[in-house]
């Protein structure tokens, strides 16, 4: 199998990455870790003006009709910034959610950039995420109201809509939640911004077809672990960078420190991780788009391939560093923290490796 870019894909990442570095730098990364909101909106002007945030959705909607693997370009540069804002939660997982719902209104909003979206699935629990929904909808005489805690909805506080997982006498139901009453919660990584919703009795819409939804949310979960998994790729490859150039840089005992074993092996290792992950991820993307029969299974794969070489990657990069590693003044922090965040959403990576162990034996 090719697991090559295309020409068109090799130009995305290339502008991607120029506007990256121009918009972008480390000052910026900061600046919005210390800010509530944790972007600027003339940066997000730019990334829907540029198309980003219409990539996931269908032409006819207004997007640009692509698909995973596009999208996973993207993800892959941004995550080497690593770049703070809403893409994930709006253009991705909040798209994805709206485009399995049918919520082709909604889908308009998003490409245009006139609405950001957010998806409100994980509650306290582990496993897996859909089954440990436990919010509750009912009806209340003509509409519907929610009752329930999301402790971490990603971008909540500054979305201007959620779509919401709860549970009604059907299954797993979704619902449009407008402009979320959320609280900002401190999370490990300052910049993903993140949310707690609590809801009691909270108005909301029911959205999608009739029935159990249940499938639907795992689809797009699966989607959305695929999309950290190639943050992480980026992530990745940030940190092997900051390490080569700064043991390149670091001299001691007269000699740069790239030029000791130790060193040696340690890059070694982090690049021999980041290659075998990347490629889980890649294929993983494309399953998605062809619908291929091991879609689930590489999804599980490529997030609990890429969370491990991810926070084994990052965390190398501040032993690289030294003391000056640990310290707030050294970027390799932003990237671990990144690495860790991204590990523990929508599953971590003990219980995506027991997923796959599952999908394997459980047919057998």
């Amino acid at each position: 199998m090719d697991f090559t870019f295309s020409a068109d894909q090799e130009a995305l990442r290339d502008t991607v990455r120029a506007w990256l570095a121009d918009k972008a730098p480390s000052e910026y990364v900061r600046a919005m870790g210390d800010d509530e909101r944790g972007f600027l909106d003339e940066r997000w002007a730019e990334i829907v003006e540029l198309g980003w945030a219409a990539i996931l959705v269908p032409e006819a909607q207004g997007g640009l009709g692509l698909g995973m693997v596009d999208a996973v370009v993207v993800l892959e540069e941004m995550g080497r910034a690593p770049f703070p804002g809403p893409y994930f939660s709006s253009a991705i997982a909040a798209t994805l959610m709206a485009r399995a719902l049918g919520a082709t209104d909604r889908l308009e909003a998003l490409a245009a950039g006139q609405e950001r979206g957010t998806v409100a699935l994980e509650e306290i629990g582990v496993g897996d995420p859909v089954d440990a929904v436990r919010t509750r909808a009912r009806r209340n005489g003509a509409q519907w109201v929610l009752t329930g805690e999301k402790p971490l909805v990603l971008d909540a506080h500054t979305a201007d809509w959620a779509i919401v997982a709860a549970r009604t006498h059907e299954g797993l139901g979704s619902f449009l939640l407008r402009a979320p009453d959320a609280e900002p919660v401190p999370v490990m990584d300052p910049t993903r911004k993140a949310a707690r919703l609590v809801l009691d009795e909270t108005p909301a819409e029911p959205i999608g077809p009739p029935g159990d939804h249940a499938a639907l949310w795992r689809a797009v979960a699966d989607d959305c672990r695929i999309a950290l998994a190639a943050e992480l790729v980026g992530v990745c490859e940030g940190a092997l960078e900051m390490a080569v150039d700064y043991a390149k840089a670091r001299v001691q005992f007269d000699k740069p420190i790239a030029t000791h074993q130790v060193i040696q092996h340690k890059i070694v290792d982090m690049l021999h991780k980041l290659e075998l992950g990347r490629v889980g991820v890649h294929f993983a993307a494309w399953a998605s788009d062809v619908g291929d029969p091991e879609r689930e299974r590489a999804a599980a794969i490529a997030k609990s391939s890429m969370a491990e070489a991810a926070v084994f990657v990052t965390a190398e990069n501040i032993q690289v560093h030294g003391a000056v590693g640990f310290t707030w003044d050294c970027d390799a922090q932003l990237f671990y923290k990144r690495a860790k965040q991204n590990d523990v959403m929508l599953g971590y990576q003990g219980w995506q490796r027991r997923r796959v162990a599952d999908l394997v034996l459980d047919p057998a």
